[in-house]
C-alpha cells in the first residue's frame, strides 16, 4: 500500500513538455498509480475546455482543479465547486490592462475567454458574465511589476502566476491548495497523503501544503525552495520519475 492516495498534477511544464503533450512515459506511470489505487488528477490554471481534452486523453475519471482552484470537479463534467470572481474587480484589472498598450491581458468566464484580441464591446457589460480569473502577460518587467503592485495594493485578491512573465488574479482564497483541502473533505483523505506537483507560482502554496511537495526541474526559483523534492523537468518525464520514486516505491 502507497502512503499517498492522491496525486495532484499541474499541467504546463509539469505534466506537459514544451509540445503540450503528454509523453508516453508520463502515461504509463498515471495508469500504473492508477492501478495501485491512487487517485491522479489535474490541479491546473487551465479552463475546464482546455484541460478536458487531456483527460480524455488519459482516461481519467477523477476529480479536476481547473482555473487555480475556481473551480473543483468532482469528475470530468461533474461541476462539485465554482467560486467567482467579482465583475467589480474584473472590470477595475481590465482598465488596468488598458493602461499599458503593450501588456497582453485575458480573463476566464463560465461561458468563454476574452482577451485583448476578442474583448468585445457587449463584454463590457461585466456584471451579464460569471468571472472565474484573470491574467496579464507581457516581457515588460516594468510594466509587469507596476501593475503587480497596483493589484498587491487593493489587497483584494489571490494574486499568483504560471510563468515569470505573466500574473494571474483569483478571489481571494481560492488557490489550488484550498480546491486540494475541499476535495480531501470530499474523497475522505488527508491533505498528509497528497503528492502536489507544479513549477509556477500558483502551485507554491499547494505545494507547501500537501503531504509532499514536488517541484519541477524547470521549476521557478521560489517553487523549488518550498517543495520537498525538486524531480526531473517537464520534458524529461518528471512525473513519472515522482510516481516511480515517491509513490510507487
Amino acid at each position: 500500500m502507497t502512503k499517498y492516495k492522491l496525486v495532484a498534477l499541474d499541467m504546463d511544464g509539469t505534466l506537459l513538455n514544451e509540445a503540450s503533450e503528454v509523453s508516453e512515459e508520463n502515461a504509463k506511470w498515471i495508469h500504473k498509480a492508477l492501478d495501485a489505487g491512487v487517485a491522479v488528477i489535474f490541479s491546473t490554471g487551465r479552463g475546464f475546455q482546455s484541460a478536458y481534452p487531456f483527460a480524455e486523453q488519459l482516461k481519467l475519471e477523477t476529480p479536476m482543479i481547473t482555473v487555480n482552484g475556481g473551480e473543483i470537479w468532482s469528475r470530468p463534467h461533474v461541476l462539485h465547486q465554482r467560486t467567482q470572481l467579482g465583475s467589480m474587480y474584473v472590470k477595475q484589472l481590465h482598465q488596468l490592462a488598458r493602461a499599458y498598450p503593450e501588456v497582453w491581458y485575458w480573463a476566464y468566464s463560465t461561458v468563454g475567454i476574452y482577451n485583448k484580441e476578442n474583448w468585445y464591446q457587449e463584454v463590457e457589460d461585466y456584471d451579464n458574465y460569471h468571472w472565474l480569473k484573470f491574467g496579464y502577460y507581457t516581457e515588460d518587467d516594468a510594466a509587469r511589476e507596476a501593475i503587480l503592485a497596483e493589484v498587491q495594493n487593493w489587497g483584494a485578491l489571490e494574486i499568483s502566476n504560471s510563468s515569470p512573465q505573466n500574473i494571474e488574479l483569483n478571489p481571494q482564497g481560492v488557490s489550488k491548495a484550498s480546491a486540494l483541502k475541499e476535495l480531501c473533505k470530499l474523497m475522505n483523505i488527508d491533505m498528509s497523503q497528497v503528492v502536489a506537483a507544479g513549477d509556477s507560482l500558483n502551485d507554491i502554496a499547494a505545494i507547501r501544503e500537501a503531504g509532499l511537495g514536488v517541484a519541477m526541474a524547470n521549476a521557478q526559483e521560489e517553487v523549488k525552495q518550498a517543495a520537498d523534492v525538486v524531480t526531473l523537468s517537464n520534458n524529461e518525464h518528471g512525473v513519472a520519475e515522482l510516481i516511480k520514486h515517491y509513490v510507487l516505491r
